[in-house]
């Protein structure tokens, strides 16, 4: 336990943050997940895929901006949605 009132309003800062950040990385999961489930389904509809994978982009800026998770990280699942994206959308049309 925090000894010092520094300490002690750190602690407490530090796990208002957690728990903010812990919402924000669900959030975040739960957007990606809908993103995969649109791309996955047999009816396929790229409008909503679409629609999807900015809210999810959106999600992973705000995550970056925050220092929720890692630029990079941010970056690549991004690209990862977006190629899956682009990918289902060949398939379909072919």
């Amino acid at each position: 336990m925090a000894n010092t009132s520094s300490a002690k309003k750190a602690a407490k800062q530090s796990e208002k943050r957690r728990v903010i950040n812990v919402t924000r990385r669900t959030a975040l999961k739960t957007s990606v997940k809908k993103v995969i489930a649109a791309i996955e389904i047999k009816e396929f509809d790229e409008k909503s895929a679409t629609i999807l994978l900015q809210d999810a982009a959106a999600q992973l800026a705000r995550a970056k901006g925050k220092g929720v998770i890692h630029k990079n990280t941010a970056a690549r699942k991004l690209s990862r949605l977006q190629k899956r994206l682009n990918k289902r959308v060949t398939a379909s049309a072919a």
